[in-house]
């Protein structure tokens, strides 16, 4: 539902505030300003792409009913944040697991071959397309991190695991720089709660997350880029010892919906020749085709895999690269052709 339909749909009491109710085309341009960044929050707070989009309408509707009751006491910004992350915290207690995850959430790595049907019904952690990272109230003097690094998907798969309100306790502290005072009247708590909140999120925050993890300044320029290059080239040569040598040696590789994960070099080199040994054949080169994109501030590819006895590469999948020190820590596996579709990307490709 679009924000002039809500306007169409729901008659909103006229108040004294600094919004009227009388005008629906303002209301529109106001808030519509404001989507890609209430987008990106509600996305850090449930890792779920299609379910920020949910949220984020969902705000828009609540902000035009109670159009009445904003005096203008804080920034129209700050009001719709504290509209989104109680929308957040609602959503939340109404599902039975407030939190997606990612494979090793769920079980250890393994050297078995994946299941024959993925877990489709677990709530898997979503990508975010670069094209969305738009700018937003992350600039404040007080937040601890910058935009790009609260969008990667470690400080994501990071945040889920913590308890809901310890999350956006910490969004609205660390990441939109909001004073105590001000988190405890958006959230509806004590300075004291606030506070306790933030303490016990940064403790569990700083066990499962490294600095490096989130801060890679270098990702996407210079030497990561040239690895993430030699990364599609080995793919689209059968070159598996090739794109093996470019895994740090603690590599993880992780593939949502299956469970399964692989660590260690050994172990990822092994999956990848089993899944694929016809593929990694001299005469099989061009059998998959990988095209740039970014995720999550991240350099990623869209990959195709060719049809049998055909030019045509079919999308099968997300490949997201995470680096550490000039190698590649970890590859996120987002398997699926639906991926590609929501990063702009063609679900075929002619490979001749």
């Amino acid at each position: 539902m679009s924000v002039a339909s809500i306007a169409k749909a729901e008659p909103a009491p006229i108040g004294k505030g600094l919004l009227s109710a009388d005008d629906p085309e303002g209301f529109r341009k106001l808030v519509e300003a404001h989507r890609g960044e209430l987008l990106a929050h509600c996305y850090r707070f449930t890792g779920s792409r299609h379910d920020a989009e949910d949220l984020v309408q969902e705000t828009f509707l609540r902000a035009w009913r109670g159009i009445g009751s904003f005096e203008g006491r804080s920034s129209v910004r700050n009001w719709l944040y504290r509209i989104a992350t109680n929308a957040c915290l609602n959503a939340a207690s109404r599902k039975a697991s407030a939190r997606r995850v990612f494979p090793e959430d769920l079980t250890g790595p393994t050297t078995r071959m994946p299941a024959a049907q993925p877990e489709a019904d677990v709530p898997w952690i979503e990508p975010w397309p670069e094209v969305e990272n738009v700018a937003d109230a992350a600039d404040a003097p007080a937040a601890r991190y910058e935009f790009r690094e609260t969008i990667r998907l470690a400080f994501i798969a990071a945040t889920q695991r913590l308890p809901a309100r310890q999350r956006a306790v910490l969004l609205l502290r660390d990441v939109l720089g909001w004073s105590a005072e001000e988190t405890a009247k958006a959230l509806k708590l004590t300075v004291a709660a606030v506070n306790s909140a933030l303490q016990r999120a940064r403790g569990t925050l700083g066990k499962g997350l490294s600095a490096d993890q989130i801060s890679d300044a270098a990702a996407g320029a210079g030497p990561h880029q040239a690895v993430g290059d030699a990364y599609a080239d080995a793919w689209e040569r059968a070159d598996l010892d090739g794109l093996v040598a470019l895994l740090a040696r603690d590599a993880a590789m992780v593939m949502p919906p299956w469970t399964e994960w692989y660590s260690g070099r050994s172990a990822i080199q092994s999956f990848l020749y089993k899944s694929f040994e016809w593929a990694w054949k001299p005469k099989k080169r061009g059998a998959f085709r990988l095209v740039a994109t970014r995720a999550n501030g991240q350099i990623a590819f869209g990959v195709y895999s060719r049809l049998p006895g055909t030019s045509k590469g079919h999308g099968c999948a997300l490949h997201v690269l995470t680096f550490r020190k000039g190698r590649i820590a970890r590859v996120t596996v987002f398997v699926g052709p639906e991926y590609l579709k929501r990063f702009g990307l063609p679900l075929e490709l002619d490979l001749a």
